[in-house]
């Protein structure tokens, strides 16, 4: 049971919340549903973005954002006051001990930027409430090549909607497996997936990547099998990302997409071996907005 008890007007209020808006395309765009028997989800509304959370993990399962490239506002100063979201218990949270003294990055799932549109009030509040800890996933803290296109990847898409005036919604998560490593009561998810769509000549578009943290084992093989120092983080490897067929992303979280495998831009393969195109930069992704 979700319940809000914050007084008016404190900095974690967050009644009224309306949260991510499934129509905001014109196109519907569900709000991602995990179909895992016997896993339960809470859906936490906040300004223009929802996050699904799984208690079980401590982590969202999914997150959804609307970006109205039209409006967004671009002079918001950075909050980076990380707070817990005071309507569910803390313990369904990765809080701060999960990220303190160590090579951890708290990693923004529904990026600061993309909600921060519409009057300056609201762009403000929609930028203080990416910095709850719902929103966040452990990664990697080293800066390579491969976080790097990810990162581009998304710069490349909310800049393609602000200079085209463009909707988009994007659809983020990690991947959420039995065999995550465990660390500090909670186990540390090693790919990431992020969903843009849009609309596309008249009709609902998307296109779907991932992002690999896992120890890469032609590289990091000592590393990886030996295994962390006792009360250290995971071993992780270095970033890389690919762009996927939607149905992938689907298969590999257990989420209702709705729509969107039908709509990928991402052209068919032939082979298994190009089924998962590894980006080196934003440019290489197959997707025409």
């Amino acid at each position: 049971m979700i319940s809000s008890d914050a007084s008016e007007g404190r900095p974690d209020d967050l009644s009224g919340r309306r949260g991510f808006d499934e129509g905001f395309l014109g196109p519907p765009v569900p709000l991602p549903r995990l179909s895992v028997p016997g896993v339960e989800t809470v859906v936490l509304p906040y300004t223009h973005f929802s996050v699904v959370l799984r208690p079980d993990r401590r982590l969202a399962a999914a997150t959804a954002v609307a970006v109205d490239g039209g409006r967004l506002v671009e002079d918001v100063p950075r909050d980076d006051d990380w707070r817990f979201d005071p309507r569910v218990p803390e313990d369904w949270q990765a809080g701060p001990d999960v990220y303190r003294n160590n090579s951890l990055d708290r990693g923004h799932l529904v990026r600061r930027l993309d909600p921060v549109w519409g009057a300056a009030a609201v762009a403000v509040r929609a930028d203080r409430d990416t910095f709850h800890y719902t929103n966040a996933a452990p990664q990697a803290d080293v800066f390579n090549q491969g976080k790097q296109v990810w990162q581009g990847l998304e710069n490349h898409l909310l800049d393609h909607a602000a200079r085209h005036d463009r909707k988009l919604a994007v659809l983020t998560g990690p991947v959420l497996h039995d065999a995550d490593p465990p660390y500090r009561g909670i186990q540390v998810p090693l790919r990431f997936w992020k969903v843009a769509a849009f609309v596309h000549d008249g009709a609902l578009g998307a296109t779907a990547y991932v992002l690999d943290q896992s120890p890469d084992l032609s590289r990091d093989a000592d590393r990886a099998l030996v295994g962390a120092v006792p009360g250290a983080p995971p071993p992780l490897g270095a970033f890389r990302t690919y762009q996927v067929p939607i149905a992938d992303v689907v298969e590999l979280t257990g989420l209702d997409l709705g729509p969107l495998p039908g709509a990928d831009l991402m052209p068919p393969t032939r082979s298994p071996e190009e089924r998962w195109r590894r980006l080196e930069s934003p440019a290489d992704t197959l997707m025409d907005l």
